[in-house]
């Protein structure tokens, strides 16, 4: 990896830098001395001189110690140097200039508002001063006024449409009139309403999405002061998050009361982040005024839902400034790829048409009125660029889209953007998302680990005895005495001893039920509605009627766990909480101190005092890494870890600690202490937490497991044989990200993962980054902090390096941040990126994706409405792209060049016309002739080849590796135009100078005798080009055949040179002779058979890929 990518040192910068890299150094060992802090540091002191020789960017000592911002533009001006002068203006500058204007006139016109601060005063809506935006939200690209406006834009900014546009337009002008108006305007009229009627069916969809969207409104509340909210569809993470209210205003009397007091919220700006907010509640009526600070935890955002409780809130904001639509990019049209390559040769073509036009006028010596019969003549052989391959192509597009939703394998799956099915063959990125996408994320407990004894599924009844038989003794003890704390007592002060299994698993069971963030949460009792002040009778305390809400969906397992095994969660509030027995005795505890669980600390903890004894512990759970350097001494506990974690468990380390009333009255006074300090108070509250997380007893080692959807692995493992390389964006934390990854194989067990340690300034990324090159084919694990840091300074450097990895995790990601990531593999890749996700937070990464296909399922369907493509399961995403993707691709491949071979074939036919009768711009065919052979006489046959298939599905299935060939483009390229091209020119040439020259006694009926060999050698040239008949296919070539035959009675006027003016008509005697049969038969067969000798040969000689495996 390391090897591929250019090195820039600057040698001079060494001596100065050392001081800077030093500090560098110092952050990173300073950041491995915690727990698990003795692993050897990769960034070593001596190791200096070398980092600086491997630097991939200009570095001096300024660069560390000077504003980040001086250096922007440093890493870009050496990897994105840009042509200057003509050159860069023929090359694409010209287009850029374009569009840097209207970027700018579109922004000048809507004058965006600057986003500010403000204060919103309850129940006073008459002091705010600023006006905010309408709640609503708008997804339409367009309005009443817009639509055919900005329709009729986006289909003639391609140069097909726009060039039949001036051809239609010029036919009104006499001196230029060729033909009748409807052979010009019909096909482009048909092309413009099939267009417009799509483009109103989405917009009218996107219409009532909208107004779904905006008629949900918040309209609940709870009196106990916190509630739960679900996320999922704005972060992707399903599980619970706990809310609290406002403390001053839980103290308030009644509910009315809140419009009566003279208070005010101040909030920040409108900003993209959902993790984050800065924000006080004033109220000025008390005496002294009351402050408090507000967080994320005092937030709703729009998006999310309340799962249980109910809620009064202040909106703060509105409409297009809250945080989802913020993070959520407009909407765009998408254009294919195979339809930029069409525009790229229909370009050729209109050059290929001047010229021959140009050629026309001077071998006519520029007699007369020249530039008309340029003019003419562009008309004339306006036909090298065919308007029907537009119909064409957009009609198998749709017959792409039946098919594909027609699929009995892939029941269920909607295209919804019938523009782009082509692009599903031709995908080299496929970023994912992770919950709800690979995984359920419904976790399971699948083991228990004691040290000296494993439990798994197949002997939790094992357990559930133990439990069973450790509280009957219990009850039995506490009623021979007054309580049973005597006999424990004696037990912690004597000396140790081994305990029993059973014992060593009644502790480890009751940790696991009370060192958590659960909240059981009984719902209200069927048809019950009511007032807040009536929940709690409504409420049914029933077991059938009891969930469990947390903020992670592993403690949710681990307390169902042990409801399983015996011990039950009944019952918890902010204070306390209480637990069952199997017995059915109650047990409450008093809730101390909880330490939450934190991406940096990796644990979680919570000190509780048992009511009936007295006693206090604290019990701790978290990552091995974090936990290994906190317990005592064991020799189990790294390989059991590592055991758990190769079949694919997220494991957790349970210890507790018992303390005494004293050593816990020293702790909470330097812990109150510590919160209050007012400089490094994050610090200072670590310390003390630390202080007491020394020596604990280690209890046991859990394995959960994060069941991922049916057959992901298997589908993984075929996207990867495909050549497409997966990277997995989630809002998640890194350590679930990265199990997930494991499991499902995304990264293979023989990989490496590199896990890019956190940075936050320049220095720091630059260290990493060096890091990361050194490695080879390991897997990347990034957060969006650290790729934030990375994307200001090192943006190409990191995307080249990501892109040579075999997968890549991105945890962590905001909404932004994963549309922004596709973005920037557009960029520097060029290569067709597709995006999946099931979450309101995948919109923009799915919206911003070449292609996106969304997945319906527990988050909503949020994601499935705004991809182009929708299935159910992730499953279905490998028959949906090595099938339907390889035919769309191939099939529309075949048939623009289908379509352009027959507009270059008879416009070959009319160069040789007018070459033979002095160059006159007169045309060969008129009227219904031209109309009906790019329609009745043909289209049958060549739209046929939407059936076609070159690979058997299964065969596709069963090798993926022949998707790789797709996306090398090599069905529709520059070589295949010319092959085509030289095609045409033959076959076109042959019909032509055959009919002057075995017809020269009936030089009168050319016309139709070559028309009828252009017929029979397009119907001919269709069988050549199908690799797999269909019995429509058949139909379809004696169909048009059929219909040719049965018009030539009704046509003749049209069979005469010139028309009436020659005086020839049809001779229906002259045609049913044998000479004219055999004639026109000699004809086809030497414009045919060459080709089907060419094809023979190639076919023995070169085959293609496909066909050895078919053979």
């Amino acid at each position: 990896m390391a090897e591929q990518i250019p090195l820039y040192p600057v040698r001079s910068a060494v001596v100065a830098a050392v001081a800077a890299n030093r500090k560098r150094a110092a952050y990173y060992s300073a950041a491995g001395s915690g727990p698990g802090g003795e692993r050897p540091s990769r960034y070593q002191l001596e190791d200096e001189f070398s980092h600086l020789d491997e630097m991939p960017l200009m570095m001096s000592e300024e660069g560390f110690e000077n504003d980040e911002s001086d250096y922007h533009t440093l890493p870009r001006a050496r990897v994105t140097y840009r042509r200057r002068g003509i050159e860069w203006l023929v090359c694409g500058g010209w287009k850029f200039l374009c569009t840097s204007c209207c970027d700018w006139l579109i922004n000048a016109c809507r004058r965006k508002k600057e986003l500010k601060a403000r204060t919103v005063w309850l129940g006073c809506p008459e002091k705010c001063e600023e006006k905010y935006p309408r709640n609503s939200i708008k997804n339409q690209k367009y309005n009443i006024f817009t639509f055919i406006p900005g329709v009729l834009y986006e289909q003639f900014k391609f140069f097909l449409n726009l060039y039949f546009l001036v051809v239609s337009c010029s036919q009104f002008v006499p001196a230029l009139k060729i033909g009748y108006l409807y052979t010009y305007w019909a096909p482009l009229g048909f092309v413009l309403a099939v267009t417009m009627i799509r483009e109103a069916v989405d917009e009218f969809r996107r219409f009532q999405r909208d107004k779904e969207m905006n008629s949900q409104l918040y309209s609940k509340l709870t009196i106990r002061g916190s509630c739960f909210i679900r996320t999922d569809q704005l972060d992707g993470e399903t599980d619970w998050k706990l809310k609290v209210a406002v403390t001053c205003t839980q103290r308030l009397p009644a509910l009315g009361d809140l419009f009566s007091i003279n208070a005010y919220v101040y909030a920040q700006k409108p900003q993209l982040d959902i993790h984050g907010f800065e924000g006080t509640f004033t109220r000025e009526d008390s005496d002294p005024p009351i402050h408090e600070s507000l967080s994320i935890e005092n937030t709703l955002w729009a998006s999310t839902v309340v799962a249980s409780g109910t809620v009064i809130g202040v909106v703060i904001y509105t409409g297009k400034e809250t945080r989802s639509v913020m993070n959520t990019s407009n909407p765009k049209n998408k254009v294919g790829l195979l339809d930029l390559e069409l525009n790229q040769l229909t370009k050729a073509l209109f050059l290929a048409l001047v010229a021959l036009s140009i050629v026309m006028v001077t071998l006519q010596g520029f007699v007369g009125p020249w530039y008309r019969n340029l003019f003419r003549f562009l008309l004339l052989f306006s036909y090298i660029i065919p308007i029907s391959l537009r119909v064409n192509l957009d009609m198998g597009k749709a017959a792409y889209g039946w098919m594909i939703m027609r699929d009995e394998h892939i029941p269920g799956t909607v295209v919804r953007t019938s523009t782009i099915p082509e692009e599903l063959g031709r995908l080299v990125y496929l970023l994912t998302d992770k919950t709800g996408t690979l995984t359920q994320n419904e976790m399971i407990f699948k083991r228990l680990h004691l040290g000296t004894v494993s439990y798994g599924t197949d002997t939790m009844d094992e357990i559930q005895n133990h439990i069973i038989n450790s509280y009957s003794q219990i009850s039995q003890a506490s009623g021979n005495s007054s309580s049973s704390t005597p006999s424990r007592k004696s037990q912690s002060s004597a000396p140790k001893v081994r305990k029993s299994v059973s014992s060593r698993i009644h502790e480890a069971v009751k940790a696991i039920a009370l060192c958590h963030n659960v909240t059981p949460v009984y719902e209200s009792r069927a048809g019950m509605t009511g007032e807040t002040e009536y929940a709690e009778v409504d409420q049914d305390f029933s077991d059938e009627n009891r969930t469990y809400q947390a903020s992670s969906p592993d403690e949710v397992a681990l307390v169902q766990w042990t409801e399983s095994v015996g011990l039950t969660l009944v019952n918890r509030d902010l204070t306390s909480m209480q637990l069952k027995t199997p017995g059915g005795q109650i047990l409450t505890y008093s809730i101390l101190q909880i330490f939450p669980f934190t991406s940096e600390s990796k644990r979680m903890g919570i000190i509780v005092r048992d009511e009936s004894t007295a006693e206090i512990t604290f019990y701790m759970k978290g990552a091995d890494i974090a936990m290994s350097s906190i317990v005592q001494y064991n020799d189990w506990l790294e390989e059991e870890c590592g055991n758990m974690a190769r079949e694919g468990l997220r494991t957790l380390v349970v210890a507790k600690k018992s303390l005494t009333e004293e050593q816990y009255q020293d702790f909470e006074n330097r812990y109150s202490q510590a919160k209050l300090s007012i400089h490094d108070r994050t610090l200072k509250v670590a310390a003390v937490v630390e202080s007491v997380e020394r020596e604990m007893e280690l209890l046991c080692l859990t394995g959960v497991e994060d069941q991922l959807q049916a057959d992901v692995r298997p589908a993984l493992e075929m996207l990867r044989n495909a050549g497409i390389k997966i990277w997995m964006l989630t809002g998640d934390k890194l350590e679930t990200a990265t199990c997930i990854a494991k499991s499902s194989h995304l990264v293979s067990r023989t990989q490496d993962i590199h896990i890019f340690r956190p940075v936050t300034n320049r220095g720091e990324a630059h260290l990493e980054l060096n890091a990361f090159r050194r490695k080879h084919d390991c897997a990347l694990v990034i957060t969006g902090d650290s790729l934030e840091v990375c994307l200001k300074y090192y943006e190409h450097e990191l995307v080249e390096l990501a892109c040579q990895c075999p997968a890549v995790v991105c945890c962590r990601c905001s909404p932004t941040q994963k549309a922004h990531i596709v973005k920037l593999l557009q960029q520097h890749t060029g290569k067709r990126t597709c995006a999946i996700g099931d979450g309101g937070n995948d919109v923009s990464m799915i919206q911003a994706a070449d292609c996106g296909i969304g997945i319906e399922g527990k988050e909503g369907k949020q994601a499935s409405l705004a991809a182009d493509f929708s299935i159910t399961q992730f499953k279905h995403i490998g028959r949906l792209l090595m099938v339907h993707g390889r035919n769309s691709y191939k099939r529309s491949a075949a048939l623009g060049q289908f379509v352009m071979h027959r507009g270059l074939i008879i416009s070959t036919m009319q160069a040789v016309f007018s070459s033979v009768f002095y160059f006159a711009s007169v045309p060969l065919y008129q009227g219904f002739l031209m109309v009906g052979y790019a329609t009745i006489y043909t289209m049958f046959p060549v739209f046929s080849l939407v059936l076609d298939q070159d690979v058997k599905p299964e065969m596709a299935l069963l090798y993926p590796e022949l998707y790789k060939d797709l996306t090398k483009g090599r069905s529709l390229s520059f070589k295949t135009f010319l092959i085509w091209v030289l095609i045409s020119i033959y076959q076109g040439g042959i019909l032509m100078y055959g009919a002057l020259v075995l017809f020269e006694s009936e030089f009168v009926h050319v016309v139709a005798i070559s028309f009828t060999a252009l017929i029979l050698t397009e119907l001919l040239m269709v069988a050549l080009t199908i690799r797999t008949w269909h019995w429509l296919m058949v139909v379809a070539e004696f169909l048009s055949l059929g219909c040719y035959v049965a018009s030539l009675a009704f046509l003749n006027e049209y069979f005469g040179i010139g028309r009436v003016s020659f005086g020839a008509f049809l001779d229906v005697a002259f045609i049913t002779t044998v000479t004219f049969l055999w004639k026109v038969s000699a004809i086809t067969v030497v414009s045919c058979l060459p080709l089907y000798i060419l094809k023979y040969l190639k076919r023995k000689l070169s085959p293609p890929s496909y066909s050895k495996l078919t053979s």
